[in-house]
């Protein structure tokens, strides 16, 4: 069974609660998307797990009802928050995590970890933990309650929720733009067989890459989100030349790497594609709201260089890239582009390296 997540809903909004701050993740998108809908409940969606966990602190001191939301991976980007405010100020609110499980021999292996230790990690923060009922919206309801006023962390299955789409309003339309993977195809005329080194960010990116750069030095990083720059910036430290593709909800969870990047500008070759598709494609296809971002603007301000328009056309993308391809330094393309259908994730032997070629 699952919880009829509209009721459910209702029923945290009848109890009083007042934000949700997430970080989308495909196991709670039927509750994403319920709270989107709603409007007696404010959807606050958060750059990282940190900054949810710290933004539903305020609102808690503030005198409102806040519910976290994130999957297991993003509780450590929270360890700081829970162990050095939360625990030691008493402050308490629901925090549902995800509990992703790991099948041997998955290429998802950022949950492998996890998918056995997430209790052991929960009591190391200093708390208990609970499993959200899947059959009763009322016993799922007390546990929330629960986890409101204790040190306790509830811990989500998958398929608790029944499903729930978004309201038409809320739906994205990109079809006016071209689909990544045509920018990613032209990636791979481009860079065929050559030394450069390419970085996917974790999620649908690098599983496009698979599909669509088949003919270039490849590394799919399937978590550390956030991270796909900052990894770059190592590895073209260590004298490789470096090709980074992001999107727009990677590229604001760990900004401090823009920052850390630009220390480094003039002794490196580094390039940093940020496709923008305004979603959270990979987990339910949320607006990432994120319009109000300049995000070439933010890379200039960190000492990059830039391309000063955003670029939407393969054409003009092509020509950009092989104008600047042989240019040491920092540089920065923004990227406008659409949705693709969904793509295979690379297999365990082709995600799973630790040395680059």
């Amino acid at each position: 069974m699952a919880i009829d997540t509209n009721n459910f809903v209702d029923k945290l909004i009848s109890q009083g609660y007042t934000h949700l701050c997430v970080v989308p993740c495909s196991f709670a998108k039927n509750i994403i998307n319920a709270v989107i809908n709603n409007n007696k409940i404010e959807y606050v969606p958060c750059a990282s797990e940190a900054v949810a966990c710290s933004v539903a602190a305020g609102l808690k001191m503030a005198d409102q009802n806040p519910i976290v939301i994130v999957q297991s991976s993003g509780i450590t980007n929270m360890g700081s928050c829970i162990t050095s405010l939360l625990k030691p100020y008493g402050v308490t609110f629901p925090m549902l995590v995800s509990w992703r499980d790991y099948r041997e021999g998955d290429s998802e292996i950022q949950h492998q970890h996890l998918a056995t230790k997430l209790p052991d990690l929960v009591e190391a923060y200093g708390y208990e933990y609970l499993i959200l009922d899947q059959d009763s919206e009322n016993k799922a309801i007390k546990q929330i309650d629960i986890c409101n006023n204790t040190n306790i962390i509830c811990l989500l299955k998958k398929d608790t929720f029944s499903k729930v789409d978004l309201n038409e309003e809320h739906k994205l339309d990109l079809s006016a733009y071209t689909p990544r993977s045509e920018f990613l195809k032209s990636l791979n005329k481009n860079f065929k067989e050559s030394n450069t080194l390419f970085i996917g960010t974790t999620g649908n990116t690098a599983r496009e890459m698979y599909s669509f750069m088949p003919d270039t030095n490849n590394f799919y990083m399937a978590g550390n989100m956030g991270g796909a720059l900052s990894l770059g910036l190592g590895t073209s430290m260590a004298g490789k030349k470096v090709i980074v593709c992001g999107g727009d909800a990677e590229f604001v969870m760990h900004m401090g790497g823009l920052t850390t990047s630009g220390r480094y500008k003039d002794k490196v070759d580094l390039t940093y594609i940020l496709f923008d598709n305004e979603s959270n494609k990979s987990t339910g296809g949320q607006n990432t709201y994120q319009g109000h971002i300049d995000y070439i603007a933010i890379a200039r301000n960190s000492n990059i260089d830039t391309i000063d328009k955003v670029i939407d056309n393969v054409d003009i993308f092509s020509k950009t890239i092989n104008d600047i391809k042989n240019k040491p330094g920092i540089k920065f393309i923004c990227v406008k582009c659409g949705l693709d259908n969904e793509t295979p994730r690379p297999p365990l032997d082709i995600v799973k390296v630790k040395e680059f070629k």
